[in-house]
């Protein structure tokens, strides 16, 4: 069963500037476990048939002029009728003026009400997307993750490899750090996903005869960053002489990470490699094939030769 996570109403006040009109006493510590937003229209009519009071509620000009138009005696009605499914949260756009028929249905039920001076469709844009991350299934992967030329690099394997060791020489070659050993990943959308490192050890780098460095004090701020989009996974591990290592590149891999399926390559490690000019590479190629461009398919076709004619044996001498 996938685990439910929650935001409190104080972080999403804070991140989208709300002003506050009325807040019950806990209002701030209540949690938000829905993604999705709702402009209560049909709600206000008295329809609930599919109203699902677990969102956050976003009332603009539609809806108050929906209440304008009934008869004044009716206003109140409505209004109750609709606050009364205590929704976590309804946010007035625009700074509307607000009738007071809300402010009291809103203490009545105890439900907080806020203003945005934002357009209605952008107070639910920045809410989606901020949701989106704040509520999004999650992961921790043993790891390092680093920016390489825009490309968020995800390096995994056994503890020992290099990892820590190759983002340093990247950070020093001006790359970015987001994650040393613990990365969060987060499926942000059903295409994308995005990592970070835990709070509490984020910019904090830990290197083997040395102990543990801050990147950012070392290398300066522009040495770090605190999320990244993961475009690719680097495998590590040891040079094995029996194991045939991909010297073409005309397959692809992949991992699956949360149900996303993520470009994937392993880079055997041995003395002597530069491990960080390989991941710079790597890292412009991926964005070479992601822009429709595979330099080992151009080899072939210069070859004459069609993908599935290939033998990787017959090309030990590349």
């Amino acid at each position: 069963m996938e685990r439910l996570y929650t935001v409190t109403l104080e972080k999403i006040i804070k991140e989208l500037s709300l002003e506050t009109l009325y807040m019950p006493e806990d209002g701030e510590q209540r949690t938000v476990c829905s993604a999705e937003i709702n402009r209560p229209g049909l709600a206000l009519n008295g329809y609930f048939e599919h109203f699902d009071n677990a969102r956050i509620q976003i009332l603009g000009i539609s809806e108050f002029g929906f209440l304008e138009a009934l008869p004044a005696a009716e206003v109140a009605q409505h209004i109750d009728t609709f606050v009364a499914t205590k929704p976590p949260m309804i946010v007035v756009a625009r700074k509307l003026e607000v009738p007071s028929e809300l402010v009291d249905a809103c203490r009545k039920y105890e439900v907080p009400l806020l203003h945005s001076a934002d357009t209605t469709s952008g107070v639910a844009a920045a809410l989606i997307s901020f949701l989106n991350v704040q509520l999004a299934p999650r992961i921790t992967r043993h790891g390092v993750l680093v920016e390489a030329y825009g490309e968020g690099i995800l390096l995994v394997g056994d503890s020992g490899v290099g990892k820590s060791e190759t983002a340093i020489e990247l950070v020093k070659r001006g790359h970015r750090l987001i994650a040393d050993d613990a990365v969060e990943i987060r499926r942000v959308s059903s295409k994308t996903l995005v990592g970070s490192a835990p709070d509490n050890i984020r910019h904090f780098i830990e290197l083997r005869g040395i102990g543990i460095v801050n990147a950012r004090r070392i290398f300066g701020m522009g040495s770090v960053k605190v999320t990244e989009k993961i475009d690719m996974v680097v495998q590590l591990e040891q040079w094995n002489n029996e194991k045939v290592y991909d010297r073409m590149g005309l397959e692809n891999q992949y991992m699956d990470i949360l149900g996303i399926t993520v470009p994937m390559l392993t880079i055997p490690v041995k003395p002597g490699r530069n491990l960080a000019i390989i991941i710079e590479v790597a890292a412009m190629n991926n964005r070479q094939k992601k822009m429709g461009y595979n330099a080992a398919q151009e080899l072939m076709q210069n070859l004459g030769m069609a993908d599935d004619e290939v033998n990787r044996s017959e090309y030990t001498a590349f």
